[in-house]
């Protein structure tokens, strides 16, 4: 933020400030009236949880249903179930607060000024998710497109076309889909992706340019830009491929993670352990970490993981 100084501070207009691993209906107009209305410095979007213990909470001052009294750390006793939903709209005025250095403005900016009593919250509404991990960037893409399903959106594929089964199915109009698939619910498919026939697809989400041949099972996956699926492949269990991956025909994954430009000739049992098969480096998740399956530290991108699908499928 503080980089984009004369850009942002040009004028006296607010600015909208994401973080880019959360996914929810974005209530901008709403938003951006409701900071214009309280006339002061800030405002965060929050969201009510199950579950405050696990996040940071948000308390009001006893006399204001919006202005922010403080900021509780996964509290040990109850003082509300309000948390930072990772979206604001910021007054040009809050750059003065911040230095030229690497700044966290939950942690430093925002206290500063919720300080100064100019900090506001606005409650979101309908669903939110972190999808900063794949098996949560799964989940957050089946809550918006079950949101699309509420709100009648003919973004989704008609129940009637004859490969959707179970609804919630998003196609892009250049992507073909070949005979007698099954494809649903939970579904997502990119621009220029081709869907061979007999194929099952099951909440998974297909990337632009990819290619899933005849007869290929894929659920609880994401399958990422140019990759291509052999033929009777099956990928399940939050299974990942980066950029450009092939599977080869008859193979199985199973929980891997394979980084871009890589070929998987054999089977992949990513919940058991980590591989190195041929020219293939993977990833495996197993206990909550990621392990080092080669001569160097790997870390696999999760640039895609973090997007709403409707701004990374360019519908």
């Amino acid at each position: 933020m503080k980089l984009a100084e004369k850009t942002l501070g040009k004028d006296d207009s607010p600015f909208f400030v994401l973080n880019s691993d959360v996914i929810c209906d974005y209530p901008f107009e709403e938003l951006a009236e409701f900071h214009k209305a309280h006339g002061e410095e800030g405002t965060i979007v929050v969201t009510k949880v199950e579950e405050p213990s696990k996040y940071g909470v948000i308390v009001h001052k006893p006399d204001h249903p919006s202005r922010i009294d403080r900021f509780v750390e996964k509290p040990i006793e109850y003082v509300g179930n309000r948390i930072n939903a990772g979206l604001y709209i910021l007054n040009p005025s809050v750059l003065s607060r911040i230095e030229l250095r690497p700044t966290s403005i939950e942690q430093e900016t925002f206290p500063a000024i919720v300080k100064d009593g100019q900090l506001h919250s606005f409650d979101l509404e309908g669903f939110w998710m972190d999808v900063g991990q794949p098996k949560d960037f799964l989940s957050g893409t089946c809550l918006y497109l079950s949101s699309l399903t509420k709100k009648g959106s003919k973004k989704l594929e008609s129940p009637s076309k004859p490969y959707v089964y179970g609804g919630n199915v998003l196609v892009d109009p250049s992507a073909k889909i070949g005979k007698n698939c099954r494809i649903g619910p939970n579904v997502t498919i990119g621009p220029n992706v081709v869907v061979g026939d007999g194929v099952r697809l099951q909440r998974c989400v297909l990337l632009s340019g990819s290619k899933i041949k005849d007869h290929a099972w894929v659920k609880s996956t994401i399958v990422g830009w140019n990759s291509t699926i052999g033929k009777w492949a099956r990928l399940e269990n939050v299974s990942v491929l980066g950029d450009d991956v092939t599977v080869g025909d008859e193979i199985y994954v199973n929980g891997g993670s394979i980084l871009p430009h890589k070929s998987i000739k054999q089977n992949v049992d990513g919940m058991l352990k980590s591989f190195r098969l041929g020219e293939c480096s993977i990833l495996t998740l197993y206990s909550s970490r990621y392990y080092h399956v080669d001569l160097y530290t790997i870390f696999l991108a999760s640039f895609y993981w973090a997007l709403c699908p409707s701004i990374l499928y360019g519908i």
